[in-house]
């Protein structure tokens, strides 16, 4: 088939470019902690049914799995939508030879359903079907039960697809999808209207019954047309782009940066570079996720008397922005750096505004994350001295070693599942990082107490601040050794 013969000419496209081989050190450590949650996943569907059984007195396991299978839809739509990347192809190649429009068309829409991330949760589903549904309503029920939950995985896929084209903002439509998703809760909480009881209901139905399997293939379908139609209208460049024309963002509001010189000028173009690119803006959109990690840990009991992993997700939390926008602080400037190294630009100015930009960075981060203040003075203690160890040490650290990475980055793209620009050492850099204060925390807490362990991290943090001059030096100093390096790096064109 044509479509099997252009998805081969991607991959050799793929593996053929340089960038594939730079980036193995990169995928094969990603390779390896996927397989660490294929595991945990494989664990949680061999353990699912003995959860569920003892969750419900009169509910079997299957169907509180029914009955949560509506929010697994809406659930998978989002974070689809949140992190799901547009499959492309170069189009013009094509456009000149005998191919239809459908066939390219099928191509943009089938090529991700083959690709394996998408199946990673049949590792639950499949164990539970065998094990639970195949207990209580026979072995075909378990079939179709898997079945049912692969079209979905297509539903939400191509759905999602459609919806970021039709409305090219996937962060709008995920917190549409949210406040839906929170809405229906709130209705189920209140017992106003129970989706969990319709769902129960409605997959119980299509999982019981031979004909079942046409309500999720017809949906799945429908998303297919729905592609389809949007790509009937939007088939060529020039008509998508009136279509989707692009709006200014307003950064009005920063002309107050002019009043402190070349600092200011450098942080209102960086600020300017953040809000203007995909990439970039999509770091400030997780980073709204991430700030929700604190419930997960704060109130669990477990981590109560765990002092070291509480710091680590202090650090984690209050230095959130600076973590995720500090570690390519120089690449995200690769395709303008030539220019950039051209002007009268005092190296120094620009180390120092990229100081001030991630520990304003870090303020923004405390102050957001004060609402965890409510679980107890603890968290304050915590969250403070980790904002004092993030401005001042660790700050340094992604400035010294922001230039190892001489890698150039796509910023028109997004980053969800975006490892373009990432080498092993950003992993080698982040990780001394997290982890540690996170181990100093856990030996001085072993052999003293925490309010030890606390007022040590902050001095050394307050050493940091004071000494800000001469660490900087040293990350210049750095920069000057490397930085022909970098412009021969951030010229390769992956």
């Amino acid at each position: 088939m044509i479509i099997f013969d252009i998805i081969k000419q991607q991959f050799k496209k793929d593996i053929r470019t340089q960038g594939f081989y730079k980036n193995l050190a990169v995928n094969i450590i990603l390779g390896i902690f996927a397989l660490y949650m294929a595991a945990v996943l494989l664990v949680l569907g061999f353990s699912l049914d003995d959860i569920l059984e003892s969750a419900h007195d009169t509910l079997n396991p299957t169907q509180l799995f029914n009955g949560a299978f509506a929010y697994i839809i809406l659930g998978g739509l989002s974070l689809r939508i949140m992190m799901q990347q547009l499959n492309t192809i170069n189009l013009p190649p094509y456009q000149i030879l005998p191919l239809r429009r459908r066939t390219l068309v099928n191509f943009l829409l089938i090529k991700p359903l083959f690709n394996p991330i998408n199946y990673i949760s049949l590792l639950v589903v499949i164990p539970f079907a065998f094990q639970s549904t195949a207990k209580y309503y026979g072995s075909f029920a378990a079939l179709r039960f898997i079945i049912i939950f692969i079209f979905f995985i297509w539903f939400d896929s191509l759905f999602a697809s459609y919806l970021k084209r039709k409305f090219t903002s996937g962060f709008l439509s995920f917190i549409i999808l949210i406040a839906i998703i929170a809405s229906i809760a709130l209705l189920e909480y209140f017992k106003v209207f129970s989706l969990f009881t319709l769902s129960t209901k409605v997959f119980g139905y299509v999982v019981l019954k031979n004909y079942g399997l046409v309500l999720p293939l017809l949906m799945a379908a429908g998303a297919y047309l729905f592609n389809v139609w949007f790509f009937s209208q939007n088939f060529y460049a020039e008509r998508f782009n009136k279509k989707t024309k692009q709006t200014a963002v307003g950064t009005e509001g920063l002309g107050f940066l002019n009043k402190f010189g070349v600092i200011g000028d450098i942080i209102a173009l960086e600020i300017k570079l953040i809000l203007r690119h995909k990439r970039t803006k999509s770091i400030l959109y997780m980073s709204g996720v991430f700030f929700l990690y604190g419930l997960l840990f704060y109130t669990n009991d477990i981590y109560k008397n765990n002092y070291g992993f509480l710091f680590f997700i202090a650090v984690f939390m209050t230095g959130l922005l600076m973590l995720m926008y500090g570690q390519w602080i120089i690449g995200w400037n690769s395709s303008h750096f030539d220019a950039l190294m051209t002007k009268k630009i005092p190296v120094r100015s620009y180390f120092d505004a990229n100081y001030f930009m991630l520990l304003a960075f870090n303020v923004l981060c405390y102050v957001i994350t004060t609402p965890y203040f409510y679980f107890g003075t603890k968290i304050i203690y915590l969250h403070s001295a980790a904002f004092l160890f993030n401005s001042g040490v660790n700050i340094y650290l992604l400035l010294f070693f922001a230039s190892y990475n001489a890698k150039r980055i796509d910023l028109s793209k997004s980053s969800a599942f975006n490892y373009q620009g990432t080498t092993f050492k950003n992993f080698l850099i982040v990780m001394p990082i997290m982890f540690l204060p996170m181990i100093l925390i856990g030996i001085i807490t072993l052999i003293s107490s925490l309010a030890v362990a606390l007022w040590s991290i902050s001095i050394l943090g307050v050493i940091g601040i004071i000494f800000r001059q001469q660490l900087i030096s040293l990350c210049v100093n750095q920069f000057n050794k490397r930085k022909y390096k970098l412009t021969e790096g951030f010229r390769e064109v992956e």
